[in-house]
């Protein structure tokens, strides 16, 4: 089983949806205790940093995700999340992974980044299970991971951001795998095999 964090983002349906394809039995939970009954976690995420953190603490979540000592991906908005903290809103988040989240420098390149784009692999990682450099997965987003000694792997757009971070237990995608077609599949797989 695994557990979709309710965050209240609108991507929690195309996530569910992701997985039961795989023909994994899904929960989106709202009850923080009941987390650990799971074998698995996913942190999904769009919209505003701040909104979503307050989320989090106004349901008691926080401590939750930390403890949480199975593999858990944080999506998006969700991989932002388990980071130090971002300039969107300036506010601290979840402390998981280390990093901070800074404004997308574009250097005139339309924001939000929207669409495709190629991933740059930087470490050995299960994830990567089966995938290659040119292939390519789906971002929209405007503030990005700086890119430090927890990315696994990058990607470019006016410059160069953090696609995949991991620490331990979890890991994050900025990109959205549940619409990044058959790499999108693939990278869900790899998490499953975990």
């Amino acid at each position: 089983m695994i557990a979709i964090i309710n965050t209240g983002c609108a991507n929690i349906n195309s996530v569910r949806f992701a997985f039961e394809r795989l023909g994994e039995q899904v929960e989106v939970i709202t009850d923080p205790n009941k987390l650990k009954e799971f074998e698995r976690a996913v942190l999904p995420g769009v919209g505003h940093a701040s909104v979503a953190m307050q989320r989090l603490i106004d349901n008691d979540w926080q401590a939750a995700i930390s403890s949480f000592d199975k593999p858990l991906l944080g999506i998006c908005l969700g991989m932002q999340l388990m980071c130090d903290k971002t300039e969107e809103g300036s506010v601290e988040t979840l402390s998981i992974i280390p990093g901070q989240l800074k404004a997308l420098e574009s250097n005139q390149l339309t924001l939000p980044h929207m669409g495709w784009n190629s991933l740059n692999i930087k470490t050995n990682h299960p994830i990567f299970e089966g995938i290659n450099e040119s292939d390519q997965v789906y971002y929209v987003h405007s503030f990005a991971h700086v890119p430090n000694k927890y990315t696994v792997a990058t990607s470019d757009y006016g410059t160069e951001f953090s696609a995949i971070i991991a620490k331990d237990n979890f890991i994050g995608m900025q990109f959205h795998p549940e619409k990044s077609a058959d790499v999108g599949e693939r990278l869900l797989k790899n998490f499953l095999a975990l």
